[in-house]
């Protein structure tokens, strides 16, 4: 089944419609489970809610867990709950386990996750209640218990036997791993490997014995990176004593790389947490005041650094026309030195060393090169345009000093957050600019201060 684009999914949905409000139930379901998931979640998901609500009376629980899956993140916890509770239960269990755990984390009412893990099956519960023990973002809590394990002592034959009967329920069988009698992870094998090995070959004959693994507290950000590194397609995790509890999936890594971006972006944005779509007005205000409350007592003391100089300003009114543009440049060139730095710290592997004295080294080189060709180009426009030498030259080194130390500050605060095992990009875009603000101004008043006599003469 191939994707559509909006166009060809709204023609769809006109004649999925047409069925649906006939209440020809037979032809609905024809027309909406043709289409692929993705689609059916994209159309799904456009709907206004009296329409959603027909449609979980026409599908049963294993077809809308089809459609919850691929449904967006920031609306699957209210469709939730807008389902039956008896419904919706069953259409948690009919999905992929580590999917099913997802959203019941991000239900805010508890009660209501204990009556669905009720509603349902013992197995499906169990399994779930297990997962739902891992502390948010860490390896447990994103892995699957639906994968399928082999012994090492089974043939091949035996093997692929078993790999039959297990198929079904799997979220993946590219890998396949192998446990000894005490449950625990010795090897791994592919299904290339198992299907053109000998029937008669034991599975430790046959399977790899250099398996990597992740442990269960193992945060998911570092899972991310080491499934980049390797090229992995699946991860098993493990607990201290190296017994298999479950696997990764790229498709569950594809998801935190997603995630994290997002939350790295919000916290450069200056906010604290990622906003959902459908976020009331208040909500996204509470992300953003902490931030927005901070910068604002920053922004009065730079006001206040002003305020110091002036009697500068009194006497050469004019520095204040280049006070915009001198900050300016500062926030730019910090939050260039600031994207550089995190983008490096989130490159880098937890095992990596990062070499804090050369990346400060290479910024500071890269703000004297755009210092000075910024500085001299600058000069020379304000000794033009005002037909003041001196007045540019003030300027000209106020730009220079300032994005050497702006790029330097840039770089710097998120490499020392690192080392505090502090999230780097706390060190938000506005914070940058404001700090950057303070010194900028620092800089540019202090040498206005220092050769006053020149530029009142």
């Amino acid at each position: 089944m191939e994707q559509l684009d909006r166009e060809e999914r709204m023609k769809a949905w006109n004649e999925i419609e047409k069925a649906l409000m006939q209440e020809k139930i037979d032809l609905f379901r024809a027309e909406f489970l043709e289409l692929h998931p993705y689609d059916q979640a994209r159309i799904f998901e456009e709907q206004e809610k009296n329409v959603r609500l027909l449609i979980y009376s026409y599908l049963a629980p294993q077809e809308m867990a089809e459609v919850m899956e691929q449904v967006d993140s920031d609306r699957v916890v209210d469709i939730i709950g807008e389902m039956l509770p008896e419904f919706a239960a069953k259409v948690l269990e009919e999905m992929a386990i580590d999917d099913a755990v997802d959203i019941l984390n991000d239900l805010d009412d508890k009660n209501m996750v204990a009556s669905f893990l009720t509603v349902m099956s013992k197995d499906a519960s169990e399994q779930i209640k297990k997962l739902l023990h891992y502390e948010e973002k860490t390896a447990g809590s994103i892995m699957t218990t639906e994968y399928v394990v082999i012994r090492e002592d089974m043939t091949v034959k035996e093997a692929m036997k078993h790999l039959r009967k297990e198929a079904p329920g799997a979220e993946t069988i590219y890998y396949l791993y192998v446990v000894n009698v005490d449950k625990k992870l010795v090897g791994v094998i592919s299904l290339r490997d198992l299907i053109i090995a000998e029937g008669d070959f034991l599975i430790k004959e046959v399977m790899s014995e250099r398996v990597v693994s992740v442990p269960a507290g193992e945060d998911q950000e570092e899972v991310a990176q080491m499934m980049r590194d390797y090229d992995f397609l699946a991860l098993p995790v493990v607990d201290f004593q190296e017994h298999l509890l479950g696997i990764i999936t790229v498709d569950d890594i594809m998801d935190v790389m997603e995630e994290e971006a997002s939350d790295d972006y919000s916290k450069l944005a200056g906010f604290s947490d990622v906003e959902k779509l459908n976020d009331t007005a208040i909500a996204s205000a509470k992300k953003r005041l902490p931030w927005l409350i901070i910068l604002l007592f920053l922004g009065m003391f730079t006001a206040s650094i002003i305020g110091r100089f002036e009697e500068t300003l009194d006497q050469v009114a004019i520095l204040a026309v280049f006070i915009p543009l001198i900050a300016g440049m500062a926030g730019n060139t910090g939050t260039q030195a600031l994207a550089v730095a995190v983008r490096n710290l989130s490159a880098s592997s937890s095992n990596e060393k990062i070499n804090t004295k050369r990346i400060i080294w290479e910024e500071a080189k890269t703000g004297v090169i755009t210092g000075t060709c910024c500085g001299i180009l600058i000069t020379l426009i304000v000794a033009f345009w005002y037909k003041d030498i001196y007045l540019g030259g003030l300027v000209g080194i106020s730009i220079m000093a300032t994005l050497v130390v702006a790029t330097i500050a840039g770089a710097f605060v998120p490499l020392v957050m690192h080392r505090l095992k502090i999230d780097p990009a706390v060190a938000s875009g506005p914070f940058i600019t404001t700090l950057n603000d303070i010194i900028s101004i620092l800089i540019y008043f202090s040498l206005a201060t220092t050769f006053m006599g020149l530029l009142t003469n």
